[in-house]
């Protein structure tokens, strides 16, 4: 893929993993998730290492016992929530295929219009304006900026994208843990006037004690996303008054059963949530779309992972995008697979 950079880091690759799991029953259920060092501390080789630790473990089990399943991986270890989210995709695609429905509809939920942003990896200002203007031209009303590198910098970036796209265009911004404390209040303060729509996690999360003074000195929303992995992480922002919303990922809350209870922490007490991603191909992507549809409050998509230079499509069905709009197929599962030939260049085991 293109290197993709935000404050804390960049990719130059997409760290992705695929499993099938296979049933006695002859269905078999497809998980993929994307590695991302500086957020999750896994990397595509210690998800290649867990995937076989994991496998193991399931063997024997229910596969439609979801819970149980996923409760035994979490007894093995306390973390490793990227590779533990692409079993969970598996499993629930596995139930949902037993039942011969797609998986959203196995989750009560509905479809409805969903509306991705696209977002703009850090860079100067320049070429960053000159992305936005592209994304605009293509149909784009939502560009997610990232930021975080340069106080003075990132106000000049989002001055610049402001006037270069109109006051039409929604744009929110993400520093990924770029600033300390000062540095946030000072640039969300500058931004205040370019009509931004929230900031993502603005400080490293071992400062999320300072949160509740950044919430009352901002002008602009906060929402959290490195500070919030689980429904515990959620409980105890909210309670601290410590965000304005939360951004649920997949591969930080170790699939989807964890990220439905981060949504529910979050919608009985009216915090908002996005769904969001890592670099995930068009496979884990609908597995996304599925879970955006069953949260029927979830009313921020960044689901733009594979708008953001994969060089490859690995993926058989699946999300289609229509611009920046998605759907899918209504297909039992998920609803995606591996496209068999780009598998055969792939490394592989079995367990």
């Amino acid at each position: 893929m293109m290197p993709f950079a935000i404050a804390t880091g960049t990719m130059d690759s997409a760290q992705n993993v695929f499993i099938r799991v296979f049933t006695d029953e002859g269905i078999f259920g497809v998980g993929e998730c994307s590695a991302f060092p500086v957020i999750t501390g896994e990397t595509q080789d210690t998800c290649l290492v867990m995937a076989k630790e994991f496998a193991r473990i399931l063997k024997d089990k229910d596969p439609q016992d979801i819970a149980g399943c996923m409760a035994s991986l979490h007894m093995f270890t306390a973390h490793n929530s990227t590779i533990k989210s692409a079993f969970d995709m598996a499993l629930y695609d596995i139930s949902a295929k037993a039942q011969a429905v797609p998986l959203y509809q196995m989750l009560g939920g509905v479809k409805r219009n969903i509306e991705t942003d696209i977002t703009i990896g850090i860079s100067d200002a320049d070429f960053m304006v000159y992305l936005a203007k592209e994304f605009v031209s293509k149909g784009a009303n939502i560009l997610k900026v990232k930021l975080g590198k340069d106080v003075k910098e990132d106000v000049d970036r989002i001055a610049k994208i402001r006037y270069a796209v109109g006051e039409k265009i929604e744009i929110r911004i993400d520093a990924n843990q770029g600033w300390n404390f000062e540095q946030a209040k000072e640039v969300l303060s500058a931004l205040s006037t370019f009509n931004i729509e929230f900031c993502e996690q603005p400080m490293r999360s071992w400062y999320d004690d300072y949160l509740p003074a950044l919430i009352k000195a901002s002008p602009i929303k906060i929402m959290a996303d490195e500070s919030c992995f689980n429904h515990h992480d959620a409980r105890r922002l909210i309670i601290n008054k410590s965000c304005d919303a939360i951004n649920i990922k997949l591969s930080k809350a170790g699939g989807i059963l964890e990220a439905l209870e981060i949504y529910k922490t979050a919608n009985t007490v009216h915090v908002p949530c996005m769904v969001g991603g890592m670099l995930e191909s068009r496979i884990a992507l609908s597995a996304k779309l599925h879970f955006a549809y069953a949260c029927k409050d979830i009313n921020y998509f960044d689901l733009d992972t594979f708008m953001l230079g994969h060089l490859k499509d690995p993926c058989v069905g699946g999300v289609k995008y229509q611009g920046y709009h998605l759907d899918i197929d209504d297909t039992p599962g998920i609803g995606a697979d591996a496209d068999e030939a780009f598998l055969s260049s792939c490394e592989k085991f079995t367990v």
